[in-house]
């Protein structure tokens, strides 16, 4: 298939999907991919009272998400939720997949998939999780990555005050720093931060000695890059942006 050329997109579209309240794929995304790169983003919806339910919908109705981009083509679709994939059988999931690529033209990318990956660059056997999931969530967090041939050597849970998976949304890097911290000091080969909704980047860009550390969005858009055929992001680009995205507004300049 002929893809359309766009000004803002010479490098390619990559779709997103996130979820419906996340605040936090975006702006990572803003700041991992290349500005040349177009960024089309769909949230991924369900009106499902209870977190684990909403999360199977966002697997189970990505057809829906992926209509929202109408005559828009994707070269490829970034499926930015991890919590969704720890609660479906693989096989289905990967159904889904095969479905979906075969009707919308484009491969599809899961966050866990993208993590995977990057775990197995790195030769990583031996892994902790750092985990703002609720119980039921967590737990099944760790059996898929048991599944996956991973030794889990330990879960340490990141508080949110909540159990609803929303309030992973409410969390900033100092409320993972510590967990992270001591995880990446426990003699495991890599530390996951599991969860799209979580902000990671300014902990990635400073993190602790030990253990590397991988985020759910950077190994995403690791993979996106790959499959766009870009070169991976790059943090001598990346931090600056960062450091300008944190940046507090200049109250003293006045809008024209």
């Amino acid at each position: 298939m002929t893809m359309a050329r766009y000004d803002y997109g010479r490098a390619g579209v990559a779709g997103i999907g996130t979820p419906q309240a996340n605040p936090t794929v975006e702006a990572e995304m803003r700041l991992l991919l290349p500005a040349n790169v177009l960024v089309a983003v769909s949230r991924l919806t369900s009106t499902a009272d209870q977190p684990l339910n909403r999360l199977r919908d966002y697997l189970e109705h990505m057809d829906r998400t992926l209509e929202q981009f109408d005559t828009l083509r994707p070269a490829v679709y970034g499926f930015a939720c991890t919590g969704s994939s720890y609660l479906v059988e693989r096989e289905h999931e990967r159904a889904i997949l095969d479905r979906l690529e075969a009707r919308f033209g484009c491969p599809i990318v899961t966050a866990t998939g993208a993590i995977h990956a990057e775990l197995q660059r790195a030769g990583a056997r031996r892994i902790a999780l750092a985990s703002p999931y609720p119980a039921p969530l967590a737990e099944a967090a760790a059996a898929y990555w048991r599944a996956s041939g991973y030794d889990v050597a330990e879960i340490r849970g990141i508080d949110t005050g909540s159990a609803d998976t929303r309030s992973i949304y409410t969390l900033g890097t100092a409320d993972a720093r510590p967990v992270a911290t001591e995880l990446a000091a426990s003699g495991v080969d890599a530390v996951l931060l599991s969860g799209t909704g979580m902000p990671s980047l300014a902990l990635l860009a400073d993190p602790p000695p030990g253990a590397p550390l991988f985020s759910s969005n950077l190994c995403l858009a690791r993979a996106l890059c790959r499959a766009l055929g870009l070169a991976e992001p790059d943090p001598v680009q990346w931090r600056p942006r960062l450091t300008e995205a944190l940046a507090l507004p200049d109250k003293g300049t006045t809008p024209r």
